[in-house]
């Protein structure tokens, strides 16, 4: 078990912000709940990546699904334990066996993701389509991009309208939080709308510094 994240900040039930470790969530909390995941795995002899998936409030979680894949947030987690994941898939894949084991895992410092999508936030989110003339992200430490997108690229309707992950690591969530607020005021791109300008106005909320935000903070924002 690698650790939980926080995938809260959403709109149409996709996520836009991930992070890792969840703010707000006990180490007994964190204990129960890798102890439970662990024990299910063990239970229905799983092989490979997966993550389960709950809802938290007040101090408890409750199950709603298991997804049997390495999911789109991956890197957050990734970059807090110094893990490969997709490495780690192949291998299983393969038949090897790892030589991680639980006792020796340890999770290190604050990583935080933001997808950048191609798309209008005041027009619900309409998906946009057409050519990014510019795309420049910057290049600072502990900021990693993965992007199949560069200048000149089209933005078809046949696809997700993502352009990019931001994904930062940083000695603690409000660096890390800094850290990407910067990158993200310093990307540029150009030719179409995108969540660009969203990303930083929640970065730059209270409540959302706070660590105090549900599924629905951004209904309430917008």
């Amino acid at each position: 078990c690698l650790g939980e994240r926080d995938c809260s900040m959403q709109r149409k039930h996709q996520k836009v912000i991930e992070e890792a470790p969840a703010p707000g969530i006990s180490q007994e909390v964190r204990e129960r709940m890798s102890k439970l995941v662990t024990d299910a795995c063990k239970k229905i002899n799983y092989i490979g990546a997966g993550t389960f998936e709950f809802l938290y409030q007040d101090g408890e979680f409750y199950f709603i699904e298991m997804n049997t894949r390495i999911q789109v947030e991956h890197p957050v987690t990734e970059m807090i334990t110094g893990l490969d994941l997709v490495e780690l898939q192949i291998k299983i894949s393969r038949g090897e066996r790892l030589k991680i084991k639980q006792e020796k895992l340890k999770n290190n410092g604050y990583a935080l993701e933001c997808r950048i999508y191609a798309e209008d936030p005041k027009n619900n989110f309409l998906p946009q389509s057409g050519k990014i003339m510019h795309f420049k992200a910057p290049k600072i430490k502990g900021l990693r991009v993965d992007s199949g997108i560069e200048s000149k690229s089209e933005i078809s309707i046949h696809y997700d309208p993502m352009i990019a992950k931001f994904i930062v690591w940083a000695e603690n969530r409000e660096n890390a939080h800094i850290k990407m607020k910067y990158a993200l005021e310093n990307t540029e791109c150009l030719g179409i709308k995108t969540n660009l300008k969203l990303l930083v106005d929640i970065l730059n909320n209270k409540n959302f510094k706070n660590g105090n935000y549900d599924i629905h903070f951004l209904d309430r924002l917008i």
